[in-house]
């Protein structure tokens, strides 16, 4: 099993809606994942309105893929790099690290995903 950003083991992200780019709750990446979807997040409605805005609707249903659409409170794998642009642009959603991968500190200081932390440490 993967390791999450604090050094453990790497702790499912969300199951319901089911996240990552393996669709198996988790925050785990390989060679097939193009966009690092290692950042375990949980939606706001500002992240969500800005993702849309920049070509990454998250909100919206997709049955042929399966996806129920997200709503503020669900939590999602994303994107590092998108994380960090939502973050420079001052909209970055709070960040589960127990469920962030230890690959996200190869793009994002631990210092910085620190201070966005939810309180999930258990």
């Amino acid at each position: 099993m993967a390791k999450n950003v604090l050094g453990g083991e790497l702790k499912p992200c969300c199951l319901d809606p089911l996240t990552g780019f393996y669709r198996d709750g988790y925050c785990q990446t390989g060679t097939e994942d193009q966009g690092r979807h290692v950042i375990c997040a949980e939606m706001t409605p500002e992240f969500l309105t800005y993702t849309r805005s920049r070509g990454n609707d998250l909100s919206t249903p997709v049955p042929a893929f399966n996806f129920p659409g997200l709503k503020p409170g669900d939590r999602w794998c994303l994107c590092a790099s998108r994380w960090r642009e939502a973050q420079e642009a001052g909209v970055a959603p709070p960040v589960s690290l127990v469920g962030t991968n230890i690959t996200a500190l190869e793009m994002i200081p631990f210092a910085l995903l620190q201070e966005y932390s939810l309180s999930d440490l258990s």
